[in-house]
């Protein structure tokens, strides 16, 4: 398609000089690969404004052929060669991931696999929560470790408004408390906000899931993509969520568990749990990103904002062995200079525009 840039990469001839896994990449700016998102499927069952908008993603949208998808055998190819070097977390997400058939198979083989030194991979999926009542069980069962449901209101006629499909909130919370009951915890919850859509319901989900199981996570508004119509003028800093959550139940700052986390966090003085930001827009974490994502069509992408991806499924299908692939995922990271959040004030909305950024609903959050 034609908004899905992508580099190619050439299998490396027999004999060439191949660089072995180590354990630990680092990019340009001494950034290590820990985080793998993997993108399952590029269709979803929402069509939410801020992502897959209706009058982009219609009836006569082309999305991928079937053969055109990683199969699981070669999804778990990849992700094998990026645990040996220094994944320690892999994430599915789509589209809508639990669209994908048999996705509970695939949670079995990643959730198999370990690193060099015998420990355990970190199984995450991000979801829409509309399968979760049916699919939680199933998923823990398979290996499934933690779970993030994307929720953007708790006012029913908003919430459909917002997914554009008349799928009731109600469905999604009953899913996310089959999650806690089967054990996905701990999960977080992912607000998207947008002002003059739904920010005057910050306060509202903040007082829901205080005092619950669930973390709230509020994301700014981010020109991910090209067709979701992003203006600066629509964003909600995440100095002013905490601002306004802060009014009603008082908060403190937590430091950061593990290096690269995307949220900043919060918690209530009180003791009714924690709150996160995340601040692409108006705080970048650039510095700290350690996240690569694999696309649904095997496109290898070091940059949420990217305008190109790399070829690995050409790489796979063409017959290259393991070390060609650890190779060539070696020699993009090593060469990773991103930063798009950290420069996007210094581009005119002219230059901004010209990106052909990847669609969140190709790559995944």
């Amino acid at each position: 398609m034609s908004d899905r840039s992508t580099a190619a990469l050439t299998p490396r001839a027999p004999g060439a000089s191949r660089l072995p896994a180590t354990g630990t990449l680092s990019d340009r700016h001494r950034r290590p690969l820990h985080d793998l998102r993997i993108s399952v499927t590029d269709r979803c069952n929402f069509r939410c404004v801020y992502c897959m908008p209706r009058e982009v993603f219609g009836t006569e949208y082309a999305f991928l052929d079937r053969d055109e998808l990683l199969s699981f055998e070669e999804i778990e190819r990849i992700a094998r060669v990026a645990v040996a070097h220094g994944v320690r977390k892999l994430r599915l997400t789509g589209g809508e991931p639990l669209l994908r058939r048999g996705l509970e198979d695939l949670i079995a083989r990643l959730a198999a696999l370990r690193t060099p030194e015998g420990g355990r991979i970190e199984i995450a999926l991000t979801t829409n929560g509309s399968a979760l009542t049916v699919k939680a069980q199933a998923l823990k069962d398979a290996g499934l470790d933690r779970l993030t449901v994307s929720i953007d209101s708790l006012d029913d006629g908003l919430f459909q408004r917002m997914n554009d499909v008349r799928f009731p909130v109600s469905r999604v919370l009953d899913g996310i408390d089959a999650a806690h009951a089967a054990g996905l915890d701990p999960i977080k919850l992912n607000m998207v906000v947008k002002r003059g859509l739904n920010d005057g319901e910050i306060e509202a989900m903040a007082a829901h899931f205080k005092d619950t199981p669930y973390t709230l996570r509020f994301i700014e508004y981010m020109d991910v993509g090209t067709s979701n119509g992003w203006a600066l003028e629509e964003v909600v800093p995440a100095a002013e969520i905490v601002e306004r959550i802060g009014r009603l139940f008082p908060l403190e700052p937590v430091d950061a568990v593990v290096a690269g986390e995307t949220a900043q966090r919060w918690r209530y003085v009180d003791g009714g749990g924690e709150i996160g930001l995340i601040s692409s827009v108006t705080n970048a974490f650039c510095g700290t990103c350690n996240r690569a994502r694999i696309s649904t069509e095997g496109k290898l992408f070091t940059c949420l904002f990217a305008t190109e991806g790399h070829d690995l499924r050409a790489l796979l299908r063409g017959g290259a062995d393991d070390d060609e692939l650890s190779a060539a995922m070696a020699s993009i990271w090593a060469g990773r200079d991103d930063r798009y959040s950290e420069i996007r004030a210094t581009l005119t909305p002219e230059l901004r525009e010209k990106r052909q950024r990847i669609e969140m609903s190709y790559i995944g959050g």
